[in-house]
């Protein structure tokens, strides 16, 4: 009983650890591979590194995109697109009162 009441402050933070900051991580990528998983061709979407631009061509082997711009198209990986700026740019905006 006592070995245990000394490993117990060990096993709790392993346990606040985990669910404070690996299970979190785990999900946000779960989330960003279903987001990459439902591209589809005209989706308007921002890149991390903030280009904004439309989905014009969708390769399935090598999951890259090919992303039309104002200035062209460019081919990048789908793993390049943020999910979350994305979805804000695709969001119904509410009308103004």
């Amino acid at each position: 009983m006592e070995q245990l009441q000394q490993f117990l402050p060990i096993i709790l933070m392993f346990a606040v650890v985990y669910f404070l900051m690996i299970r979190p991580q785990q999900k946000k990528m779960k989330l960003e591979k279903q987001f990459e998983s439902e591209l589809k061709v005209g989706d308007k979407i921002i890149t991390k590194s903030g280009i904004h631009g439309k989905i014009a061509e969708i390769t399935e082997g090598n999951a890259t995109v090919v992303i039309e711009t104002m200035a062209g198209k460019l081919k990048m990986e789908r793993s390049a697109i943020s999910p979350e700026l994305s979805q804000k740019l695709n969001a119904p905006k509410e009308e103004k009162k």
